[in-house]
């Protein structure tokens, strides 16, 4: 049996997916990114802009553009998906339709801003589902935007709808919803990991996220030239927060992400020898460098091998047919 149908019989197998979800709006932004994803390989996601890379009177060429290219050659790994306007936005269903008209099969998936609650997520969800259905993909996943207090009062239900995918935090409509009751300096490091109802939020999220099996995603950086700032808020939300992707608006930020979202070298090791003596073993427990491995520990280190592959590492021989 594979590693994961023994580590996961009693459990919920996660969603795993690219740490990096980089956004593209314009069509050069577009073409740069699709360059760069075929340089590096799917170690990143892309994300086709409609909500804010469309000029106003322009949404539904725009759509059509983001189809085209999803569809097309350059799409090599199947890893683009596309935001699209928010559900009560004229142009919502509009870009549905359109992308998955044209790119339903290529699209990895959509994501739904602002929304307000769960059912409002179910509605939209099935308004996807149908149009993606009729061109061939019943089985589209949604990510989802949690920027509203009403997302983020039912986030738990959010995360537990099927087709959901992923939640990303849309810090900055979440700040501006408190009509300045959280200062502006909360958008951005280091309040926005120390403002109690920023933190607060994202915890929710996530907690949400691991609860269901989804994968968390973190709000953007806005801190363009400076890759250390970059890299800190990576790491803080990795490994403080427990978000396993985030959101990338500048090609300089993907490899800041990549490495910050990466194990270390030497758990990458200690994951491939402890799976590998843990097979060898039928998954029974065993002794590593003094210390007692099960199953328990089995699944944790599987998600180590994973991040590593997910990331760019080099793979230890160790962990040849454990993935």
């Amino acid at each position: 049996m594979h590693p994961s149908d023994v580590l996961f019989q009693d459990a919920r197998q996660p969603v795993t997916l690219p740490v990096c979800d980089h956004y593209a709006g314009s069509e050069k932004l577009m073409r740069k990114s699709l360059a760069l994803q075929l340089a590096l390989g799917p170690v990143f996601d892309i994300t086709f802009d409609c909500e804010d890379g469309a000029a106003a009177g322009d949404e539904l060429a725009h759509a059509q553009l983001v189809g085209q290219l999803i569809a097309s050659d350059e799409n090599r790994f199947g890893r683009i998906g596309a935001r699209v306007h928010d559900v009560d936005h004229p142009d919502f269903e509009q870009d549905v339709a359109t992308i998955c008209a044209l790119a339903a099969e290529r699209l990895a998936y959509l994501v739904i801003p602002k929304i307000h609650g769960s059912r409002q997520l179910e509605q939209a969800a099935a308004l996807i589902s149908r149009h993606a259905s009729a061109a061939g993909r019943p089985d589209l996943p949604v990510h989802v935007l949690i920027e509203t207090h009403g997302a983020l009062r039912e986030v738990w239900d959010i995360a537990a709808q099927p087709a959901v995918e992923c939640l990303s935090f849309g810090i900055m409509d979440f700040v501006s919803a408190h009509y300045g009751a959280i200062p502006g300096e909360a958008m951005r490091s280091p309040a926005q990991f120390s403002h109690p109802l920023i933190s607060r939020a994202k915890l929710e999220i996530a907690a949400a996220c691991h609860a269901n099996g989804k994968v968390p995603s973190h709000n953007v950086c806005t801190e363009i030239r400076d890759g250390s700032v970059v890299a800190s808020d990576a790491r803080l939300a990795s490994k403080q927060f427990g978000y396993q992707r985030m959101w990338s608006i500048h090609p300089d930020q993907i490899r800041h992400i990549l490495a910050a979202f990466a194990p270390e070298a030497s758990e990458i090791e200690d994951a491939a020898a402890i799976l590998r003596a843990a097979s060898d073993k039928d998954w029974g427990p065993i002794q590593h460098k003094n210390t007692l491995h099960d199953r328990a520990s089995y699944r944790y280190y599987w998600t180590v091998l994973q991040r590593a592959r997910q990331t760019g590492q080099a793979l230890p021989k160790e962990a040849d047919g454990l993935l």
